[in-house]
């Protein structure tokens, strides 16, 4: 078949862009032709939180990756539209995680869509944001209209899907596949050499950019639970603050638990992903809400036990008591789990191995193209 995927890619940098280019390369292992229409502008500097938008590595081999969309500018979007329906592809995935983006995809697709034969299929992250404002009830409609059809990577993601949806187009889930593309594990001591880390220590890992949805304060608070210091443990946070930092500083200031925790808050490029994971003994995600993550996902790659909130779809995700534990999103509940795994010193290695087998790329492509062929 002949696809096209729409969305962030390189040289775009992020989990986002990361996924799209690791589809695009399954399609094409499958013997699809297959290219990225990406952005020259995705997000107005202001409005983006981070240092930079942009990669600083090397652009993915043997992709193609045309750089056309302006997200703020209508008569782009036409002009987009028409370029990929004179292309004449089987198949636009349009990959869509914010509703920043729905009047662009949305009326890509409308122009795209003058053809029949063409079927627009969101791929869809999130359809409603952690973050919700008044935008977030009149935008996503209208992106939802053009589509032909919707993939999801979780259930939650569907239910929210089909509150919008008013027509009853098909709706299918695929969880999120694995991130198989950081590298291969490391030993922990060859790990922790790398970050500068002493190796005889026990390491939780909260990984990703940083915002309040995600909860760190509430690993903050846990952290200090003081049942904890019998054990030599400490926690790395390894990513980006898209909030201001200085409310998580003063808290573990005010909580006095500075040397316990490790801040390597810049952006972690993908050759040291592994790094992280590898020297890790349990990732946590404390999240306040959310729909998936793709950072469980680089956790089932590396074969590492998971503490995971009871939110969004990440409890469809990490089966409680076989690759990790699900707990509320409240301290103590963290605090309690934390201190349970360091003192049984459980091992999920069997679980993991298990459970990982169900996040294979190519059930994702199969469910994709269910019925578009």
């Amino acid at each position: 078949m002949k696809i096209t995927i729409v969305g962030t890619a390189y040289p775009y940098r992020g989990g986002l862009a990361a996924f799209n280019e690791r589809l695009a390369a399954q399609f094409q292992a499958e013997g699809h032709t297959v290219d990225i229409v990406t952005f020259t502008l995705q997000y107005p500097s202001f409005l983006f939180p981070g240092k930079t938008q942009f990669s600083e590595g090397e652009a993915p081999e043997n992709l193609l990756i045309s750089r056309k969309i302006n997200s703020v500018n209508p008569l782009n979007w036409v002009r987009v539209g028409r370029e990929i329906r004179a292309k004449q592809p089987d198949v636009v995935v349009f990959a869509y995680w914010m509703s920043f983006m729905a009047p662009c995809f949305g009326s890509i697709a409308r122009v795209i869509k003058k053809d029949k034969s063409i079927k627009c299929i969101a791929l869809v992250h999130n359809m409603l944001p952690h973050e919700p404002s008044v935008l977030d009830k009149i935008l996503p409609p209208y992106f939802v209209g053009a589509m032909d059809e919707f993939v999801a990577l979780s259930q939650s993601v569907v239910a929210d899907i089909a509150k919008i949806d008013k027509h009853h187009k098909p709706k299918r889930f695929s969880p999120h596949p694995i991130y198989d593309h950081y590298g291969e594990k490391l030993t922990k001591e060859v790990a922790a050499n790398l970050l500068g880390l002493p190796a005889d220590c026990q390491y939780l890992l909260f990984f990703g950019f940083i915002r309040a949805y995600k909860g760190l304060d509430l690993l903050l608070d846990a952290l200090a639970d003081e049942r904890l210091r019998q054990w030599n443990m400490k926690l790395i946070v390894a990513g980006e603050f898209y909030d201001d930092s200085k409310s998580y500083l003063e808290q573990i200031h005010q909580l006095g638990i500075a040397d316990y925790v490790i801040l390597k808050t810049d952006f972690i490029p993908d050759d040291e992903v592994n790094r992280y994971f590898s020297v890790a003994d349990l990732i946590v995600q404390p999240y306040k809400s959310g729909t998936q993550s793709g950072v469980t996902q680089i956790a089932y790659h590396f074969e590492k036990p998971m503490l995971v909130t009871n939110v969004g779809g990440l409890p469809e995700i990490v089966p409680d008591g076989k690759v990790g534990y699900v707990v509320e999103p409240k301290s103590h509940f963290i605090a309690d789990k934390l201190v349970e795994f360091f003192s049984t010193q459980s091992d999920f290695s069997a679980g993991l191995k298990k459970e990982k087998q169900k996040y294979a790329w190519e059930k994702m492509t199969a469910i994709i193209l269910n019925d578009s062929k």
